[in-house]
This record gives structure tokens, C-alpha cells and sequence, in this order.
């Protein structure tokens, strides 16, 4: 799924372009991606009923309808959602299609259909999804002290990617934010988290709030033709600026050696083997 930046931008840009506005028609071609209720009645009662709030609940959005019922969207691997025309060609992979009085559309694409979609009562949300309440920090949503984010950290045993990536640790940091955070720290993928001395901890945490901020910052992440787009369509900036990621064979940024591709898990990770220790 789309990590912290990208599903922060895509909240911020929700909240400018639809909060308030009142849906026209619901479309769910083919099998879509609605879970909760059934089809019928998901669009039943999303029809003429105005949006009144936009939030983001870890890497969930959250969009309420009418103060009675919550709208949820969880975004599955290079899932796109989109605020366009009416008249503009649908795109394959295309599962959701919200059309608004005044504004045009909001449509989810997902060819891969790993996004699901449910419409919740208002105090529902809980109980849909209980995950919500491990969830550890959030570096957009509020301020972290390093001694927090210390504490925390210690409280783990494991190595410092698989940490990084735990959403009971920190909510939305995957497999590219964690090797530039790790980049940016100077620490190993494999590192120990009880081996780090103070120092390290500190250099850790600040690589966190500042990649994620940077991230933000410039747009989010866009990798390839079918990467992540902001609701717009628009491309993130913030890949002009990885520094490790799918860089594999290219010059380290700070040593004289290229940049290395190892396994990890189910997929790779991507470091500097002069200078993460």
C-alpha cells in the first residue's frame, strides 16, 4: 500500500476537494472493491448524502458521510484514487466511482484489487478494524520527542527494518521509507535495535521525522508509469531525492562504492555498505 507521505498528501488533497461536497451517484463496475455492506446497499446509501469530514486513521482514510456513517478506503498496492471529470476515459482497474453534485468524480484504480472499501456507522470503526488501536506513532500526525521514540524502540527486540516497519512502532513506514530512514541514519537493515547506542537512537529518530517531512514536502514518491499519482494525477517529486531505494549499482551519495541490493524477507532492501554500520 501507498506509505504514511503518500496517504497524507492523498488525505490532505480529499479534504480540499471533497469535504462537503454531496454525491450524485455511486458506480462499483465489475466486482469492485466494496466489502461492507453489500453492493446494492453501499450505494443506496451513499447516494445524496454529502461528505463531513476527511481524516486519515493510520494508513486508512476516512471520510464521514452525514455524521453517521464512516466511508473507509485502504488502499492496496499501486492503487490510484483520482478526482477527475466525468467525461474523462475511465481507466482499467477501475472499482469505485463516486460522482458529486458539483466537482466531477472520485474514482479508485486498482488493477491489482487489493484495495477494499466500507461504509461503517460512526462508532463502527473500532470494531471493524481493532488494528487501530496498537497503533504506534505516527511521525505526521503528531509531534515525537526522540526519548519517546526511544523508549519505544527499545522496547523491541528485532532487526531495525523489520521495527521500522511494524505499524506498532510507527504507523505507515514500508519497504522504501525504512531504507532511506536507515540511509539517512547511517545504520545497517540487519542492525540489532538493543545493540544502538544513544547517539544512534538520536540519529534514527531524526532520520525518521525528517525523511517523512521531506517526503511530504515535495509531493510524495512516484516510481514508474503505474506508481503512486497525488488525487490530482499529478506525479510526487520526492524520487529525485531517494537516495537508496531502487538505486542498486548506482554510486553511493556519501562513499566511494555502489549502492547495495540484498534480500530481506519476501522482498530487498537497498543500502550503503561503506557507511550504514
Amino acid at each position: 500500500m501507498p506509505e504514511l507521505p503518500e496517504l497524507e498528501l492523498l488525505r490532505r488533497d480529499l479534504e480540499r476537494e471533497v469535504d462537503d461536497k454531496k454525491v450524485k451517484a455511486v458506480e462499483a463496475p465489475g466486482t469492485g472493491f466494496v466489502s461492507t455492506p453489500s453492493k446494492k446497499a453501499f450505494t443506496t446509501a451513499l447516494t445524496g448524502a454529502k461528505i463531513t469530514s476527511v481524516d486519515r486513521k493510520g494508513t486508512l482514510l476516512v471520510l464521514g458521510v452525514e455524521d453517521t456513517h464512516l466511508l473507509v478506503l485502504s488502499l492496496g498496492d499501486k492503487a490510484r484514487l483520482l478526482k477527475v471529470q466525468a467525461k474523462d476515459p475511465t481507466e482499467t482497474g477501475t472499482g469505485l466511482v463516486i460522482t458529486f453534485t458539483q466537482g466531477g468524480q472520485l474514482r479508485l484504480v486498482d488493477p491489482k484489487k487489493g484495495s477494499n472499501v466500507e461504509l461503517l456507522p460512526v462508532d463502527g470503526l473500532d470494531e471493524a478494524h481493532p488494528e487501530l488501536a496498537t497503533l504506534g506513532l505516527d511521525a505526521v500526525d503528531e509531534p515525537i520527542s526522540w526519548t519517546t521514540f526511544g523508549e519505544q524502540l527499545l522496547r523491541r527486540d528485532g532487526k531495525l527494518k523489520s521495527v521500522l516497519m511494524d505499524p506498532t512502532f510507527l504507523v505507515g513506514i514500508g519497504p522504501m521509507y525504512s531504507d532511506e530512514v536507515l540511509f539517512h541514519a547511517g545504520l545497517r537493515y540487519d542492525r540489532q535495535t538493543t545493540s544502538l547506542s544513544a547517539q544512534e537512537i538520536r540519529r534514527l529518530y531524526r532520520a525518521v521525522v525528517e525523511t517523512v517531512h521531506e517526503a511530504v514536502k515535495y509531493g510524495g514518491t512516484t516510481l514508474g508509469e503505474d506508481g503512486w499519482v497525488q488525487l490530482s494525477g499529478k506525479p510526487g517529486e520526492y524520487g529525485e531525492y531517494l537516495t537508496v531505494y531502487k538505486r542498486d549499482g548506482e554510486m553511493s551519495p556519501r562513499a566511494r562504492g555502489p549502492i547495495v541490493k540484498a534480500r530481506f524477507g519476501s522482498g530487498y532492501t537497498y543500502y550503503c555498505e561503506q557507511t550504514q554500520v
